[in-house]
């Protein structure tokens, strides 16, 4: 069985730990949307999606290894970075099946399946 080599980090990927950020440029929790794509630090910067954002955190589903499985995690903002390339994260159906979804993650009067 032969493994294709890793393919480099897209080029907007972060290069500093949360630690050693400036924190003048950690957009603050509550700045981020459901649906916006992000950067998220889980030993190495991954692509993710917010899935909700509260003051002090938000929660978001990434990809935690090279394998196509997600994960979803409570980051504070220095832990959350906004991304601008494209990964497969964003083109998943974030859908309910059976169900139209508000552009807030709520279901839509009458699409119950």
């Amino acid at each position: 069985m032969s493994t294709a080599p890793a393919s480099p980090p897209p080029s907007n990927t972060p290069t500093t730990a949360p630690p050693q950020r400036d924190p003048a440029d950690v957009a603050p929790a509550d700045s981020y949307h459901p649906a916006d794509r992000v950067w998220v630090y889980r030993d190495g910067w991954r692509a993710g999606v917010i899935e909700a954002a509260s003051p002090r955190a938000v929660t978001v589903t990434y990809r935690p290894g090279a394998h196509r499985g997600t994960g979803v995690d409570t980051f504070t903002a220095p832990y959350v970075s906004a991304r601008s390339s494209d990964d497969p994260l964003d083109r998943r159906d974030r859908n309910v099946v059976g169900r139209r979804m508000t552009p807030a993650g709520l279901p839509v009067r009458g699409s119950a399946a």
